[in-house]
């Protein structure tokens, strides 16, 4: 088949793992036998419509197939919002007022009586957005920012396809079950947390500044996790304090998803750089990070002991290994402490959260079999036969192959 050398792309059918079909071959010459192909990705044109044209017919990217009606009710919600704030000066709907929650109400149903595609709308749905509209919550934010950044990069870059419709994402299961606070609860009180306080209250802003929480492993999560809670000010109260535990060091391999460490940082402790840098972004957390550099296990339960567990309110895992998360777990389960679990692989992460009396422990479902070695179980605690034979295998790429082949490149 001499008439596919360097021919235009064709479509290919993919058959099986080992085979594929390149589809009709009448005009082609006899097959022989080996040949080698290129995989190409052909650009896409993707076409949008104008905004006003999208509010009027929109398309929907559904985050939660749960919440299958929320995305066309809050499309609505949010028109009612833009309409409030335009008719009173820039002003959003104050916290738990309910005026300006009827009148948010009343505008989206004229809005939806209006439009095109109706929708049913749900009066409680929109009373909680009239209530939040002020709200501002740095894990939200950090969601948020995360996708935006994605789209720029996808912008700038040309590759992958961006978002092509709206995206509403929101989380009222978080809302404690009946909770109904009163107006001058919601109310800001002149500080930074005004936001939270907006959408949970000051009784939980409370609750928040005199938590204590064990974070284990200040690695990717655990920076994540630590400047979430620099924002939301959770320990910044008198009796309030975070215990982080890393045995790790800064590596130059770091920084491109650890971002409270800079350059400078290689070679220092994580647990006390991340204590240092969260506590620049929220002075009020200031001394009330105790930083650690144990490992969690059998050997340091003379260090976390019984009067350490009884001393915090709950812990959260930021781990890299399977046998740290279940050794974390059986603590939590015999000291009854909440325990909230996570991870990451390339793109893929997962959450838990277990709660004593109420969810299944980490420990009761399996995960499946590690793959690949954690970086930082080979440099720390390469404690079996196959961590030393992985460990060795990187000392001699680090030391014969990739010099060459950057050399070659």
């Amino acid at each position: 088949m001499t008439e596919l050398n360097d021919c235009e792309p064709r479509k290919v059918k993919v058959i099986g793992p080992y085979t594929f079909s390149i589809g009709d071959t009448r005009g082609l010459s006899a097959y022989t036998r080996g040949g080698l192909f290129k995989q190409v990705k052909m650009p896409v044109v993707l076409n949008f419509k104008s905004f006003k044209s999208a509010l009027e017919e929109p398309e929907y990217f559904y985050s939660d197939f749960s919440k299958f009606d929320r995305p066309a009710q809050l499309h609505v919600g949010f028109q009612a919002l833009h309409a409030f704030a335009a008719a009173n000066n820039g002003r959003m709907p104050r916290p738990g007022n309910d005026d300006d929650a009827t009148e948010v109400i009343r505008l989206a149903n004229q809005i939806n009586d209006a439009w095109s595609q109706k929708t049913e709308l749900d009066d409680k749905l929109l009373k909680q957005l009239a209530y939040q509209a002020t709200g501002d919550l740095s894990p939200m934010v950090a969601v948020f920012g995360g996708l935006v950044a994605q789209e720029v990069l996808k912008a700038c870059t040309g590759k992958f396809s961006p978002i092509n419709n709206f995206m509403y994402f929101d989380a009222l299961e978080c809302l404690p079950i009946g909770f109904e606070p009163k107006e001058a609860d919601l109310a800001p009180v002149g500080s930074r947390y005004d936001g939270q306080i907006a959408v949970f209250g000051r009784e939980f802003q409370e609750k928040l500044s005199n938590y204590r929480e064990f974070l284990v492993g200040s690695g990717a999560i655990g920076c994540e996790m630590l400047k979430n809670w620099a924002m939301m000010g959770i320990a910044s109260g008198e009796n309030g304090v975070i215990h982080v535990t890393d045995m790790d060091t800064i590596e130059k391999s770091n920084l491109n998803r650890q971002f409270l460490f800079r350059p400078a940082d290689v070679g220092k402790l994580k647990s006390d750089t991340a204590a240092e840098a969260v506590a620049k972004m929220n002075p009020d957390i200031a001394g009330k990070i105790a930083t650690h550099q144990d490992r969690v296990g059998l050997e340091t339960e003379v260090v976390y002991n019984d009067e350490f567990y009884e001393s915090i309110d709950g812990v959260t895992n930021a781990l890299d290994n399977v046998v740290a998360r279940k050794y974390m777990d059986q603590r939590c389960v015999f000291y009854r402490k909440p325990l909230l679990e996570s991870g990451t692989l390339g793109t893929k992460g997962n959450t838990q959260v277990v709660i004593p009396h109420l969810t299944e422990s980490y420990s009761a479902s399996q995960d499946p079999a590690e793959k690949q070695i954690p970086i930082c179980t080979l440099k720390n605690f390469p404690h079996a036969i196959e961590h030393t034979i992985q460990w060795a295998r990187d000392l001699f790429e680090g030391l014969f192959t990739q010099p060459a082949e950057s050399v070659n490149a």
